[in-house]
């Protein structure tokens, strides 16, 4: 079950979306995209946290990885923002939250790892494409949430430095930004499949920073190698052992004895989309985003369409509830990043992260209960 498990064509897209994000990382992406964020949104209150929401947005979509993108953009943001004084703990928050949009890129992973956990009820093209608008409104909730913590603790506002430099600094992000575009584009027209479009992500990446930017070195490509290895194996890893535990699950009729258990509690479908969403997000506190995905899909996905969900909708809700996981002790891996790289405790980061849950928590409401919301881009561009 293991290994077959783990012997799926598709997978071969897991490395190439992984490689060419690390490629676009140790190729120095993330500095222009910073400096086009700081251009544009800089001048409101509370600059360098709008510009930090914007940056993880941009870099989420080169990177498609909530933990690349808090590495790459925490690493920059985060002690820029310390030296300009804002506090600690808004610095982290704003960084880890803002880097879960990653996982809702047409770069991620972790669709194509729940495209084949649904047995082909929704097709990657259709979830990479049902993730921009979710993306786009969770980057508003963001930014909302950075403004009143700003106007709240009184955080400066700087300068708009003007369209010519703001122009400036977009033409040098906007080829690296190019990528999300050619997938998204290349899948939903029918071009390349999935599988392809990774290995052309991986070609561009090299060529992008290589011939255009010009700061690939050797080193970075060996580092981006070695980190890709390394990530590939734990994510296959996760998927062999949990393709064997959907094999127990499936013997005992988890997923049967469930759904008659919810439909006991309430038929409301509100109230069932509701146990779902709590259910997943306690589950993605202590369990890594693949592991929630194949454990979990299996389980709630027959219930959640029982109930009149559409499975590509399904997968967006499942990914903002893993991505919320990966922000929550006591595993919260992008929260720990955050934290060391800030320099601050837990503890202290907490207690001032509601605002950013709730701008989170209403992005997840939003995209459960009003379809359009991650529907209406697949069925415009796959019609």
């Amino acid at each position: 079950q293991m290994m077959s498990g783990m012997n799926v064509f598709s997978f071969l897209a897991i490395p190439f979306f992984v490689f060419s994000g690390e490629l676009m990382l140790h190729g120095g992406v993330a500095d222009k995209i910073v400096a086009t964020a700081k251009n544009m949104v800089g001048h409101i209150r509370g600059g360098l946290g709008m510009s930090n929401v914007v940056a993880c947005t941009l870099f989420g979509g080169v990177a498609g990885s909530p933990v690349a993108d808090v590495s790459a953009m925490g690493a920059v943001m985060i002690p820029m923002m310390k030296r300009e004084g804002y506090h600690a703990d808004y610095a982290v928050n704003v960084t880890t939250h803002a880097a879960l949009v990653g996982a809702l890129m047409p770069t991620s992973h972790n669709m194509i790892i729940y495209a084949l956990a649904a047995g082909g009820k929704a097709s990657i093209g259709a979830l990479i494409a049902a993730g921009i608008v979710p993306a786009l409104l969770l980057m508003l909730c963001n930014l909302g949430a950075a403004y009143y913590v700003a106007v709240r603790r009184g955080y400066p506002a700087g300068t708009f430095p003007g369209w010519a430099i703001l122009g400036r600094s977009f033409a040098a992000a906007a080829p690296g930004l190019l990528i999300v575009v050619i997938i998204l584009a290349g899948i939903t027209s029918g071009v390349f499949t999935a599988t392809e479009s990774a290995s052309i992500a991986v070609i561009y990446a090299l060529l992008l920073t290589t011939f255009v930017y010009r700061t690939l070195t050797w080193e970075h490509f060996l580092a981006a190698a070695a980190k890709t290895v390394k990530t590939t194996g734990v994510v296959l890893l996760l998927i062999g052992v949990s393709t064997m535990f959907q094999y127990i699950m499936g013997l005992y009729q988890v997923a049967e004895i469930t759904g008659e258990l919810m439909a006991g509690i309430s038929s409301n479908p509100l109230v069932i989309f509701l146990l779902i969403n709590i259910i997943l997000f306690l589950l993605g506190t202590f369990m890594d985003m693949a592991s929630t995905i194949l454990i979990c899909t299996p389980i709630f996905l027959p219930i959640a369409m029982q109930y009149g969900m559409d499975p590509v909708q399904f997968g967006i809700v499942m990914l903002i509830n893993c991505a919320l996981g990966l922000n929550t002790p006591p595993v919260g891996t992008t929260q720990f990043i955050g934290c060391a790289i800030g320099e601050v405790s837990v503890g202290q980061v907490m207690r001032s992260i509601t605002p950013f849950y709730g701008a989170l928590f209403v992005t997840l409401l939003l995209v459960t209960y009003v379809p359009t919301f991650s529907l209406w881009l697949p069925h415009l561009l796959m019609r």
